[in-house]
């Protein structure tokens, strides 16, 4: 008959001795692990006054947080009389509002209130409301002809100064409010860059440019000669060439090349349109620094 524990017996003295060993810690860890359990320390430490009230206010304060992170629009005072196509596509507006607006103009007319605008538009009373807080008209009512005097009233005009946006100086462009050296040093560094801006919307682009001072630059300034601008051939610039082009960035420059080597050279503008991150919205002003 087998020993119970024969097999152990097989082992030399040393491997026995490591077995018992082995045991030994098993036994020992197991009853620390009990010890620990029973009196209290699971890491299950109790909770002070102001931890307790601290937490009771967790959900308001997880709920703030959330609601800070959602992105809400920005949407600065402007002149309802002058929206670029941009400018409509960022407000809400459609292209059969904003073609109404620019027929009316056209006219020599204005809008010089916020019911008015929805009578020549036509848009919702929901998007009037959002926007109507931010409408601001000119404060000059003998230029402004409302609709119905647009035939009747002719419009003053007043003799001022307007320089060419291709040739103002810094301290030209630092001559309308809102403008200091910073902005007025942006404007210059794009239009080196570009060789020429060929629409005044082009200065929509400056996001940090506050908006009354877009305004008071269009009043001033103007694209009274066709610039000699630079253009970019997208069949056979580099990415670095792409890269700097400022209506690119390195991303799109990157896809440009990519679709360029699968499918060949582009021949419009419109080959461009279906690439991803591709500014859309100024496709006609693209289109005019671009060869291919």
């Amino acid at each position: 008959m087998k020993k119970p524990f024969g097999f152990f017996l097989r082992f030399t003295k040393g491997q026995r001795k490591g077995v018992m060993a082995l045991l030994f810690l098993i036994i020992i860890f197991q009853a620390g692990y009990f010890i620990f359990t029973s009196f209290g320390f699971s890491g299950n430490k109790e909770i002070s006054p102001e931890e307790a009230e601290w937490l009771s206010h967790q959900e308001e304060i997880d709920r703030l947080k959330e609601a800070k992170s959602v992105k809400k629009d920005t949407i600065f005072p402007f002149n309802p009389n002058f929206i670029s196509d941009y400018k409509a596509y960022i407000l809400g507006l459609n292209e059969v509002q904003l073609d109404k607006l620019t027929v009316f103009r056209k006219t020599g007319a204005y809008v010089n209130s916020p019911e008015e605008f929805k009578e020549v538009t036509g848009i919702h009373d929901t998007l009037l409301l959002k926007l109507k807080p931010y409408f601001r008209f000119s404060e000059k009512p003998d230029i402004m002809v409302s609709k119905g005097e647009a035939k009747q009233k002719p419009v003053k005009e007043e003799r001022i100064k307007v320089i060419d946006i291709n040739a103002a100086t810094s301290e030209q462009l630092q001559s309308v409010y809102g403008i200091g050296p910073y902005y007025a040093k942006c404007i210059l560094e794009k239009r080196e860059q570009l060789g020429g801006y060929v629409n005044m919307n082009q200065l929509d682009d400056f996001d940090d440019v506050p908006s009354d001072a877009l305004l008071l630059i269009g009043d001033k300034f103007a694209v009274l000669h066709e610039p000699i601008v630079k253009t970019i051939n997208v069949n056979t610039a580099s990415l670095h060439q792409l890269s700097r082009f400022p209506y690119f960035n390195k991303d799109l420059a990157r896809a440009i090349i990519t679709q360029r080597s699968m499918l060949g050279n582009f021949s419009k503008i419109e080959d461009l349109l279906e690439i991803n991150g591709f500014p859309v919205e100024k496709e006609k002003i693209i289109a005019l620094y671009l060869e291919f």
